[in-house]
């Protein structure tokens, strides 16, 4: 997965276990060397407290080692100890007689000066010894120095409890401080990561609409570059949009003017020309005048209630229940070729808005509620006060809405009805509208389980 946190994490956290790796072998050498070593050295200790009870007498070798001090040389609460002492022929003076073969090493070299101790590796009764081996050479009174080899072994039990202690000790602090360190790297990758988290919450939380520019002082020096690309590319998508309305409210507008005139002379004509043939054709005519007229306002009431092309600057106070009873009477000629009752019911309300967008709110809902109303059927258009706002609700005892589809009848092009005429975007001018207004729009099933009952609610 292509991830810059994932990218991150594996060079900081890959490269910091393995000198923590690295680090813990290095600690164990340092820890265990000098132990190692001091053991060693007890050892040499041992041999040369030995040495010192040696001495050559007519060239014989003789030690003055009493069972006491031969009982706390021996003495370990751990360890078993063994020591022995060898003239120059390997005969063995004191001490245990199976005490392993000395080194070849230690073995050699001139016999006339004081060796230091070498230490070897080897086996006792069944178990590991590690051992050191010291040469002397005793002065006789003969003048010619005697020989001498002392080896002191132990062993390793003391040695791998120790180790083993060591090795239990780095193995936790180099764990914790693993751990440490990739919950550090993750926080802090995280912590850095935070700019891009709030960058991609500020861009989800925004309407498809809003192509404001991203104020580029709000993040990081790094993130600069992509937002001011980004924003570039807000800045061209904006001058699209802006061109696309503009282009459809100049058509709409400018299609209104001669397709009222269109109208106005195919229903001059119609009064003057009643023979059948010619009033047929002319009511035809009429028909596809008047829907392509409404068409066009619908495009116009789009264009205009399109969020990003919007002008707060012409809200004004509007009385909701004035506006309305104007809107009714266009539709009272359409109600009556359906032979449909349009009532209302209309208390005072006086809201912030704009003008001729509510009345094309106000137009899409009527208009929709006696297109689906069946003939004989009933449209009841109602406003009332509610607080600083009021409800608009417009009721029809039509099909109604299932529940499931509710929220698609506000999409643009969608219809529930292939029979009804229309372009399925009066509810979508209706959403639009009351979106710039800060509306609530509702649709619910009208009284008595039958029909629709579209409400809304401004504040």
């Amino acid at each position: 997965m292509n991830s810059i946190r994932l990218r991150l994490l594996k060079w900081l956290i890959g490269p910091i276990l393995l000198i923590n790796l690295a680090g813990g072998a290095l600690t164990y050498m340092l820890a265990w060397l000098p132990a190692q070593l001091a053991f060693d050295q007890g050892l040499s200790g041992a041999a040369a407290a030995l040495g010192a009870r040696l001495s050559a007498d007519g060239g014989q070798l003789r030690i003055d080692l009493p069972r006491q001090a031969e009982q706390v040389l021996r003495s370990d609460d751990t360890d078993a100890v063994y020591f022995v002492v060898r003239d120059q022929a390997g005969h063995t003076i004191a001490g245990d007689a199976d005490f392993p073969p000395l080194p070849r090493a230690a073995a050699d070299g001139a016999t006339s000066a004081n060796k230091p101790a070498v230490a070897f590796d080897s086996a006792l009764r069944d178990e590991a010894v590690r051992g050191v081996v010291l040469r002397l050479a005793l002065p006789a009174a003969s003048g010619a120095p005697v020989p001498a080899t002392i080896g002191v072994a132990k062993t390793l039990r003391k040695r791998s409890q120790i180790r083993q202690a060591v090795v239990r000790a780095l193995v936790l602090l180099e764990s914790l401080f693993a751990l440490t360190c990739v919950g550090l790297i993750w926080f802090s990758v995280s912590n850095g990561l935070l700019p891009l988290n709030r960058l991609r919450a500020g861009l989800n939380a925004r309407d498809g609409d809003d192509l404001e520019p991203i104020a580029a002082a709000q993040v990081p020096y790094e993130l600069e570059p992509v937002v001011s690309a980004f924003n570039g590319l807000l800045d061209k998508v904006s001058q699209g949009a802006r061109a696309r309305q503009e282009f459809l409210a100049n058509v709409a507008h400018q299609l209104r003017t001669p397709l009222a005139g269109l109208k106005t002379q195919l229903e001059w004509l119609g009064a003057r020309h009643a023979e059948p043939e010619t009033a047929h054709s002319l009511k035809l005519m009429l028909s596809a005048t008047e829907r392509m007229i409404r068409k066009t306002n619908q495009l116009l009431a789009l264009a205009r209630a399109e969020p990003g092309h919007f002008e707060k600057t012409r809200l004004e106070p509007v009385a909701l229940d004035a506006l309305v009873e104007v809107a009714i009477q266009s539709f009272v000629d359409q109600a009556t070729l359906k032979t449909i009752d349009l009532g209302f019911d209309l208390q005072p309300v006086t809201i912030v808005g704009d003008r001729f967008l509510l009345r094309d709110l106000i137009d899409n809902l009527i208009d929709n509620a006696i297109r689906y109303t069946p003939p004989h059927g009933t449209v009841t258009v109602a406003c009332r006060p509610d607080g600083e706002g009021g409800w608009l609700t417009v009721e029809d005892n039509g099909p109604g809405i299932p529940p499931h589809k509710r929220e698609q009848v506000f999409s643009r092009y969608v219809r529930l009805d292939d029979q009804t005429t229309g372009s399925g975007l009066g509810l979508a001018i209706v959403r639009d509208i009351a979106t710039v207004h800060g509306a609530t729009l509702t649709v619910a099933e009208a009284a008595g389980g039958r029909g629709a009952l579209f409400s809304v609610h401004f504040r």
